[in-house]
């Protein structure tokens, strides 16, 4: 493979953001989702409950414990529209999806559009003359990522599978999964790295062929699991390549190897992590209570484009400006022109706002959670970089809150 890759500079975080978060929450300009969700609290009693009974000794927890991880798969279930067994726990999208690479056996090629997430590169990568697929880069159509024309143009006979992030991490394009599954056909996979949307908008997951989301960002179910969602229709496709011994009908068989369970099970290399387990299972169940996807995403949306517009009368430069309502998730990025990054990122960490830096641009990415105030604290803080002094009369006071957040 002759392609050179030139992954995105590392994202730079605000320090608050590495205290660890209290029992009251994330500060109300906490605008970071798209990095980390702080754990909703349905989440966190989760995770309490089930760390308790790890601490037991009576085998019935145990059991318990197991429940856990199968309820949260029978909630996934419902969110990607799926069969219990087309689902398994992971212990993150990078394992999800190294799971995948090593289950992709060649000969073939696997697209991968050059400016993913690194996270959708590496394993690929990895598995390439390992008994995997090869690679080959897509350069991007613009800023959009990936497009249903730019897969068409470089849909050669050998390409097996395409590899896309549902939402891209910088700009919030959601890839057109159902178009792309069109173009790709039946006989060749989508897979789709969703942690960026799942939780956050609605996304084509019926066109997913593969999918693997992680709990810490939008779902706000904190690390130890993630869905990998393996669809009959291409299970045969997969081989268990670092499926172990929890991934085999008869684990304590006198001789091995044993049939691989059925399903996506097959792909497991031990049990889950069940704290974790249960974790994302609340989380999805509050996701479906809260109205699923489309409501969840309605609310996002409403308030990341409030956000947008204050950088826009501050003279912000807004990253893929002028996307359609389907096509920007919860993400939105933006630059002030004549201003140093560092500067505004720092500023907007003073003022209590708390985003991503990527180089020159600065990433909102705000939740159901985020209250009306924090448009008003981004506000204030736009207009002292932009007008050097603060307001007077009707001042916003920004002081450091009794409870940071992570």
């Amino acid at each position: 493979m002759n392609d050179q890759i030139h992954p995105r500079a590392p994202e730079t975080v605000n320090r608050a953001a590495s205290v660890s978060a209290p029992a009251c929450g994330p500060r109300a300009g906490y605008l970071d989702h798209a990095r980390v969700g702080p754990l909703s609290r349905r989440a966190a009693a989760a995770l309490t409950a089930a760390t308790d009974l790890a601490t037991r000794s009576d085998p019935a927890d145990l059991d318990r414990l197991f429940a856990l991880s199968d309820a949260a798969r029978t909630s996934a279930a419902r969110l990607l529209d799926a069969r219990p067994h087309e689902i398994a726990l992971a212990p993150s999208t990078s394992n999800g999806l190294f799971t995948v690479a090593a289950g992709l056996q060649g000969p073939g090629t696997v697209l991968v559009p050059r400016d993913e997430f690194p996270a959708n590169v590496y394993p690929w990568l990895r598995f390439a003359g390992r008994g995997g697929p090869a690679v080959r880069l897509v350069a991007p159509d613009g800023r959009r990522h990936i497009t249903p024309d730019l897969l068409r143009r470089n849909l050669t006979p050998d390409v097996t599978a395409l590899t896309v992030s549902a939402v891209d991490s910088l700009t919030g394009h959601v890839a057109p999964l159902a178009a792309l599954k069109e173009v790709l056909g039946p006989d060749r996979l989508l897979i789709v790295d969703a942690i960026q949307g799942l939780g956050a908008v609605p996304l084509e997951t019926d066109a997913a062929d593969v999918l693997v989301s992680g709990g810490q960002k939008w779902l706000r179910a904190g690390w130890g699991a993630a869905l990998l969602l393996i669809r009959d229709r291409c299970a045969e496709r997969l081989a268990p390549g670092l499926g172990g011994w929890a991934g085999v009908a008869e684990p304590f068989a006198a001789r091995h190897p044993a049939p691989p369970l059925p399903g996506a099970a097959a792909h497991l290399a031990t049990n889950p992590d069940f704290p974790a387990a249960a974790a994302i299972g609340a989380a999805v169940d509050e996701l479906l209570a809260e109205g699923g996807p489309a409501a969840t995403g309605a609310r996002i949306r409403a308030t990341l484009a409030e956000l947008l517009d204050r950088a826009r009368q501050a003279g912000a430069e807004i990253l893929l400006d002028g996307l359609g309502h389907r096509e920007r998730a919860g993400i939105g990025t933006f630059r002030l022109p004549g201003h140093d990054p560092v500067t505004v990122h720092r500023t907007l960490e003073a003022a209590g706002v708390i985003t991503t830096r990527r180089d020159e641009w600065i990433r909102l990415s705000p939740h159901t959670s985020t209250p009306a105030a924090a448009v008003d604290l981004f506000a204030e803080a736009l207009h002292t970089l932009t007008t050097g002094s603060t307001r007077t009369g009707n001042t916003l006071t920004l002081q450091e809150p009794t409870c940071p957040t992570t």
